[in-house]
């Protein structure tokens, strides 16, 4: 079963990721800032993190370098959840080293889906390609501006 760990200081975002997550059969853990989810990621070792960027204290930004930089979670694909829908934040969370983004709102119902392609394509050995396929479809957005 698929493990995902939801990092959001905001309870319904949590809820609304849950409900959808499990309906589609993955187990959810959660977590309400940055220093819980860091232990719950040691901890529980999720399959893949969603991961809000702007929580007070320690941002998603901190958090992900944390869990990149433990070996225990350096492998843990991250998905940052983000309402800020800037080229700069965006480029910053794969620079950092997450697979994908969603920018808030979202339609939760593309939530499972969305992990679940994801994680295939991790397990195929694509996390390279992902993050360049992301960043290339980065740069044609912002040339279109």
């Amino acid at each position: 079963m698929t493990k995902v760990l939801v990092i959001d200081d905001e309870a319904p975002i949590r809820l609304l990721c849950r409900v959808n997550l499990e309906a589609e059969g993955m187990d959810v853990i959660e977590a309400a800032d940055g220093p819980s989810g860091v232990e719950r990621a040691r901890d529980d070792e999720p399959d893949v993190i969603l991961l809000d960027v702007m929580m007070p204290g320690l941002d998603g930004w901190r958090v992900a370098e944390q869990l990149l930089e433990d070996n225990r979670t350096t492998g843990i694909p991250i998905i940052f959840l983000t309402a800020r829908a800037e080229f700069r934040d965006r480029a910053r969370g794969l620079d950092i080293g997450g697979v994908d983004y969603i920018t808030k709102p979202f339609n939760p119902v593309e939530l499972a889906p969305l992990v679940r392609g994801l994680l295939e394509r991790l397990e195929r050995g694509e996390r390279d390609e992902l993050r360049r396929e992301k960043l290339t479809e980065l740069r044609s957005l912002m040339a279109e501006t």
